[in-house]
């Protein structure tokens, strides 16, 4: 009998998926925050989702490559989840979780013996930012917090939050005349005008020009 094969296609073999990336969380503290940080790069802002409850934390991201992550986190304290909030950075996301007593958790998960709670000390200064962590090694909290604060400098914002930003960086480096345009044109014409020149409207009143095909009303309480 001749092989069915002979002169025929060969079956493709199957190509094994790619291996899922390996999410780290590590996590540190401040007298009133837990900041959970979960080390996943380029996740957009709407493909982050963050549940709060009083002990525990839920977080839920879509990778870039399209798979998902996960993190359930039975908390070892209980936390405010009205005052909890997360910020979706390029390189993490970054959940704080707001602290119900001021003290030093021991861990970040398990049962929460408030025996084992490791009080704040008081001496020097270099004590204040060595807060328990996952990490092996102590960690720079005052290098990091460099590195956070630089990241939110790169973190470009979008829309109407760019525009602010825009405007609030004009005031902040313009002049006093600069700034006194910029007052006087946005209060006399309800919030509809910003302008930088003062010669411009610092001869008379700045008239109201809303946006076309809008009306203008006075708000009245």
């Amino acid at each position: 009998m001749a092989d069915s094969t002979e002169g025929g296609s060969q079956p493709e073999e199957k190509q094994a998926p790619p291996p899922t990336p390996t999410i780290r969380h590590d996590w540190y503290q401040t007298q009133s925050d837990v900041v959970v940080d979960i080390l996943a790069k380029g996740v957009k802002k709407e493909g982050a989702a963050v549940e709060f409850s009083e002990r525990k934390l839920s977080v839920a991201i879509t990778l870039p490559d399209g798979s998902n992550h996960q993190l359930e986190l039975n908390l070892a304290h209980p936390i405010e989840p009205s005052k909890c909030r997360f910020k979706v950075l390029s390189t993490k996301v970054e959940v704080k979780l707001r602290k119900t007593v001021s003290n030093q958790w021991a861990a970040l998960e398990g049962t929460g013996d408030p025996l084992h709670l490791q009080q704040p000390q008081s001496g020097t200064e270099d004590r204040v930012h060595r807060y328990p962590t996952s990490a092996h090694q102590p960690r720079d909290w005052d290098r990091l917090a460099a590195e956070v604060k630089s990241e939110e400098k790169e973190e470009k914002p979008e829309g109407d939050a760019a525009l602010n930003t825009l405007f609030q960086q004009i005031y902040k480096d313009g002049s006093d005349e600069v700034k006194k345009a910029m007052n006087k044109s946005f209060v006399e014409s309800g919030g509809t005008v910003l302008s930088t020149n003062w010669k411009e409207v610092g001869e008379k009143k700045v008239d109201i020009k809303p946006p076309d095909g809008m009306e203008w009303k006075r708000y009245e309480v």
